[in-house]
């Protein structure tokens, strides 16, 4: 390929506009990674296990040049006596390197259930 077919075949950008954007994308998923690290030390206290093994972080999103992160996630009940301690936890999570600012979404939609459990964690419990 020339420099022009591949500018055309890369939706017209530039090789170093493509290599920014591949940079950027790796420094988000570095963030996103480690992020996924410190929700695995998050512990639902009435069921012993962390909240991103037990399914209930439903999205990450990194805005790198706000340097902020969104957690989106659910309680295994919407009457959880401990749902403020948890959103705490998951909160204080997402302060890795390259984030300054966290914002907690929690939701009820869908709801938790048993299904949203990876069967990873099911086979260590010995739920299955």
């Amino acid at each position: 390929l020339g420099a022009d077919d591949f500018i055309k075949k890369s939706g017209g950008f530039s090789t170093k506009v493509l290599i920014e954007r591949i940079r950027v994308q790796l420094r988000k998923k570095t963030i996103k990674e480690n992020i996924i690290k410190q929700l695995q030390e998050v512990y639902d206290p009435e069921i012993s296990i962390n909240v991103f093994d037990l399914g209930l972080i439903y999205d990450i999103q990194i805005n790198e040049k706000e340097r902020s992160a969104e957690i989106t996630h659910t309680l295994t009940s919407a009457f959880c006596g401990f749902a403020d301690v948890i959103a705490e936890d998951i909160r204080k999570a997402g302060y890795v390197d390259g984030i300054d600012n966290v914002m907690i979404v929690t939701t009820f939609d869908p709801p938790f259930s048993m299904d949203m459990v990876p069967e990873e964690t099911k086979l260590i419990l010995g739920w299955l």
